[in-house]
């Protein structure tokens, strides 16, 4: 893990477990996500188009099995459904600004339904600055919401009606590979969900695209 990020997030972490560091962890998780949003910036104004549905570790068991495209619109479809489904109980980042049809995607999931072939082939159909704009347009919400943030809001606990409020919008697959999600992130609190999917996701998923990025 790159070093750099693992040092924030662990210090951010620890920051906002307590009540007098909390703002200053929010803080340190602001300058995070700037960090590791540069980095898709990059690779976004460096590689031209057909790399970003390249899959040059097609059969490897992680995170760059995936390609450039797929990785951004899973990163930030996952933080839009959690950020607005679940916490704020309003409507998706990419409902609100019609980025369902800006990007291309014939779907509207997280993507995780998706295996081999189907990846790169779902990636030749996103418009990849559509894709970056709608990420940032994700995050540029989601900080917003993070930085009105209270200490005692990280206990708060999600209920079965948020999960049933998830699998009705059908933005999760009802695939084995995605169906799980619901779960994993009504269990959790609002403090969970900052590590996943608001920090450490974007981590290991970023850093990933910088294996793929190395080989296409």
């Amino acid at each position: 893990m790159n070093k750099d990020w693992s040092e924030k997030n662990k210090k951010m972490q620890t920051l906002i477990g307590k009540e007098a560091t909390f703002r200053e962890g929010i803080d340190v998780l602001m300058d995070l996500r700037n960090d590791l949003f540069q980095e898709i910036t990059s690779i976004v104004n460096t590689y031209p188009p057909e790399a970003f549905y390249q899959m040059p570790f097609p059969k490897a068991e992680g995170y760059h099995s995936k390609t450039l495209v797929y990785s951004m619109w899973h990163i930030f479809r996952i933080e839009d459904i959690v950020a607005h489904t679940i916490i704020l109980r309003d409507s998706q980042v990419l409902f609100t600004e019609d980025f369902l049809k800006r990007t291309g995607s014939p779907v509207i999931t997280t993507g995780n339904e998706f295996r081999g072939e189907a990846i790169a082939d779902f990636s030749k159909q996103l418009d990849v600055k559509a894709v970056h704009e709608y990420c940032a347009a994700v995050k540029a919400s989601t900080d917003v919401m993070l930085k009105k943030l209270e200490y005692k809001d990280l206990k708060r606990k999600f209920t079965e009606e948020d999960k049933k409020r998830v699998a009705d919008s059908q933005s999760v697959s009802p695939d084995e590979e995605a169906v799980w999600l619901i779960d994993y992130w009504c269990d959790k609190d609002v403090r969970g969900l900052i590590k996943m999917p608001f920090s450490r996701h974007w981590i290991m998923h970023i850093e990933a695209m910088g294996r793929i990025k190395s080989k296409v």
